[in-house]
């Protein structure tokens, strides 16, 4: 019997606030010392009262938006009630049936096509603290409690990792499209919990839902659910039963180990929080974050196609990231009168090929190589001033030094030789230099040429116009 899975995803996306969610403390955590960044509101400490953070709520409606979800008129803060040591007030305020968006759904392109994943709810609520193990000892940092987080609850859409990869890396895409998150997953402001079952395959029946719980990359996602549905085909095909259960995994050993049994929504006994107000969102309020939201990657990435006749993964690549896509329009711009696909080529080429060299962010770079400098670049290549690998060489050095590429080709002499003479000069050398190959020509072998100019292209230092080297050592051989 063939089986298949059905899965569904939780993505939680800490909000890019200056403070946190209920109180003053700054959200900008990352390099402090532990509990550093905490308060009584924020450690949970008996009479402190909590105030709402306004621009994580506008955040929240904005991401509601950009995942076509509804915003609701009437939301409020619950009160979900477990016990844990990183929750310091033994409940944290979240959302559940008066969510802040809800119905919404976000389009994947996989193999098969685009496929549309439901969105059941995306809501607000309050990060907890991290605990770090050491051998017998757990250390709690509470720095990271209170901090605004998103939570995206998506529909059991899902049927392999690889999807679940993709809506993943999707959502990331997406939210830190719009400002909201910075998807930083190296710093756990970005982690996934998975939810999976198995299914005779053709049946609307659902299986024993396991869950996976604080996954942090989009890598592991996959990897734990390739372990998990074979895990749980094995047993199901051999007649053994599930128990609906929240397990964790293990990256080294590349496995799924048991926690504890799954909570269900009545173990939370969620409750209005009678600390928090509800909230009325109306639609001017709404309509003041969508007006908000800058054009949207799948737009962009249509436009560009429209626009600038860009193939389907040139666009994708130009808007893989809003400050890239935003680089490569402000670069056509400045090139007017050059096709924007030649400016697309530079930028995923030698551009994306030195930030990854570097290590750097097209952001940090964009002051220092300005968008500008690709069209002047051009501008030198189609003028005949410099030829192909000469251009590639004044292209790196602008990126290096912010200079332009005018000035580094005048300072360093760089201007391509288009002498005749001077040309024919060098193709002599050549010839006289390999007779071998010159041999190989004259009998026939006319590819050989080939390397003859490149002789030729080494001894002027890349300057020679290469074709002006073909033609001159034409007139040489056949002489």
């Amino acid at each position: 019997m063939e089986y298949e899975a059905v899965i569904g995803l939780e993505v939680h996306a800490q909000i890019l606030t200056d403070s946190k969610m209920f109180c003053g403390c700054s959200a900008d955590y990352a390099n402090a010392a532990p509990n550093t960044h905490v308060c009584p509101v924020c450690l949970g400490l008996p009479g402190a009262l909590p105030v709402m953070n306004q621009r994580a709520i506008e955040m929240i409606a904005m991401a509601g938006l950009a995942l076509n979800c509804t915003i609701n008129h009437d939301t409020f803060f619950d009160r979900k009630n477990y016990f844990y040591v990183d929750l310091p007030s033994s409940y944290q305020r979240s959302q559940y049936d008066h969510p802040i968006s809800s119905n919404g759904w976000l389009e994947i392109e996989t193999s098969a096509g685009t496929q549309r994943i439901g969105i059941t709810r995306a809501h607000m609520e309050e990060d907890t603290g991290k605990l770090t193990h050491a051998g017998d000892l757990s250390l709690v940092d509470y720095n990271r409690s209170g901090v605004p987080l998103m939570e995206v609850v998506s529909e059991p859409d899902i049927r392999t990792p690889e999807e679940a990869k993709l809506y993943c890396t999707k959502m990331r895409q997406l939210l830190v499209w719009i400002g909201v998150s910075s998807g930083n997953l190296e710093e756990g402001a970005m982690r996934f919990d998975v939810n999976v079952s198995v299914r005779p395959k053709g049946s609307t029946k659902f299986g024993t839902k396991i869950e996976i719980k604080n996954l942090n990359s989009i890598r592991s996602v996959e990897r734990a659910l390739i372990y998990e549905i074979e895990r749980q085909t094995k047993l199901v095909a051999g007649g053994r039963s599930l128990q609906q259960e929240t397990r964790g995994w293990d990256e080294d050993k590349g496995v799924t180990l048991s926690q504890r049994s799954k909570e269900l929504a009545h173990d939370y006994r969620y409750f209005p929080d009678p600390d928090l107000p509800p909230l009325t969102l109306t639609a001017e309020w709404t309509a003041e974050r969508r007006a908000e939201l800058p054009e949207l990657p799948d737009l962009r990435r249509q436009r560009f196609q429209a626009a600038y006749g860009l193939s389907v993964q040139d666009a994708a690549l130009l808007t893989s990231e809003r400050a890239v896509a935003d680089y490569f329009e402000a670069a056509v711009k400045a090139a007017e009168g050059h096709p924007a696909k030649s400016v697309g080529n530079w930028v995923t080429g030698e551009l994306f090929r030195l930030l990854n060299d570097s290590g750097e962010t097209i952001r940090a770079v964009a002051a220092r190589l300005q968008p500008s400098f690709i069209g002047e670049l051009l501008g030198l290549l189609k003028a005949g001033t410099i030829n192909g690998p000469t251009a590639k060489l004044v292209f790196e050095e602008s990126f290096r030094s912010g200079s332009t590429p005018t000035a580094i080709v005048d300072a360093k002499g760089l201007r391509q030789i288009s002498d005749t003479s001077a040309v024919r000069q060098f193709a002599q050398q050549a010839v006289d230099a390999n007779p071998k190959v010159v041999g190989d020509y004259r009998a026939g072998k006319i590819q050989a040429i080939k390397f003859l100019v490149g002789q030729v292209m080494k001894a002027s230092k890349g300057q020679a116009n290469p074709q002006l080297a073909e033609q001159a050592l034409h007139e040489v051989l056949d002489r």
